[in-house]
Order: C-alpha cells, then sequence, then structure tokens
C-alpha cells in the first residue's frame, strides 16, 4: 500500500472496511439462520408438562439407531420428572424390552431433553421418532422454591448417559 496513490489507499481502506463489513453481515445471517433452524421443529410442550415450569416445548427426535418408516414402542423409567435422570426403553407392543435404549440429554443451549409420557407407559413412535419435552432447569428449580438449576449430566442405567436439572 506504501506505493500507492491517495485515490488508490482510499479504494483500498474502502474495499478493506467493504470486506470486514460483509463478513459480519454474513456471520450475523448464518446464526439467525441456524437459530431459526433450531427452533423451526419445535412445538407445544406435552399434555403432561404443559402445566410444569420451565416447559419450553416438543422437539422431533430421531434415536441413533433410527429405523425409518417403522413404528416402535418405548417406555420411560421416570416419567415427566426434570429432577430424575431417565431412561426411554425400546420395547414390543406388549412391553418386553428388546435391548433399545436411549438417555436424556443437555442441549447446547442448557435445556434439559425430557422423555415423556408417564413412567413405565408403553406408547408408540411413529417412524421410529420421538416428541420430547425440552425445560428450562433454572425455571423449574426456581418454581421448586430452589435459588437456581441448569442441566447436568447424570447415571440412569441401564442408559450409559442421561440428564438431569440440578437445583441449588
Amino acid at each position: 500500500m506504501e506505493n500507492l496513490l491517495p485515490k488508490d489507499r482510499q479504494k483500498m481502506k474502502w474495499v478493506t472496511r467493504s470486506k470486514a463489513m460483509l463478513s459480519r453481515l454474513l456471520m450475523l445471517s448464518c446464526f439467525l439462520s441456524i437459530s431459526s433452524f433450531a427452533h423451526a421443529d419445535t412445538s407445544q410442550a406435552s399434555s403432561g408438562a404443559k402445566d410444569m415450569a420451565g416447559a419450553k416445548g416438543t422437539f422431533s427426535f430421531k434415536p441413533s439407531d433410527w429405523q425409518q418408516d417403522k413404528k416402535t414402542w418405548w417406555k420411560d423409567t421416570d416419567g415427566i420428572a426434570p429432577g430424575v435422570a431417565g431412561c426411554h426403553l425400546g420395547t414390543n407392543e406388549q412391553g418386553e424390552p428388546n435391548g433399545r435404549m436411549f438417555g436424556e440429554a443437555c442441549l447446547e443451549n442448557g435445556l434439559l431433553v425430557e422423555s415423556n409420557p408417564g413412567a413405565d407407559i408403553v406408547h408408540a413412535h411413529g417412524n421410529d421418532t420421538g416428541h420430547p419435552d425440552t425445560f428450562d432447569c433454572n425455571a423449574w428449580c426456581v418454581a421448586e422454591g430452589k435459588q437456581a438449576g441448569q442441566c447436568e449430566i447424570a447415571p440412569a442405567p441401564p442408559c450409559e448417559q442421561s440428564a438431569m436439572c440440578v437445583c441449588q
């Protein structure tokens, strides 16, 4: 830039600033796209969670061993209980275990993924897709009379890993 004329230096500064601004604008639009995508598949809280503090809604969830176009059967070990780490167990229609399972989880935004419906209720997942509730653990814990709360990983045998709201 040292060998450029003053007019050319101004043009270079303008180009550099324009590129920086364009980069920031592109980054902002990417964040907004990701944010809208993350919320695009959410709907109201399940009937069992709708009156619970911290309930944010449900979303579509496919297990890691998803079976496309198959109706599958499941039961939950804890029901809708944010303060308990639960395990969602795969079964047949009669409720006999088939070895499939997944635990509850903490999302990147800190929400708890809480499987439903009630404890030990055998229920179907169309297209092997469930619709767990999400909870704001801080809101749930405050409503429980605690000062604060957060989602934390916790054991829930037979699932290798689960999660729950831990209150302070």
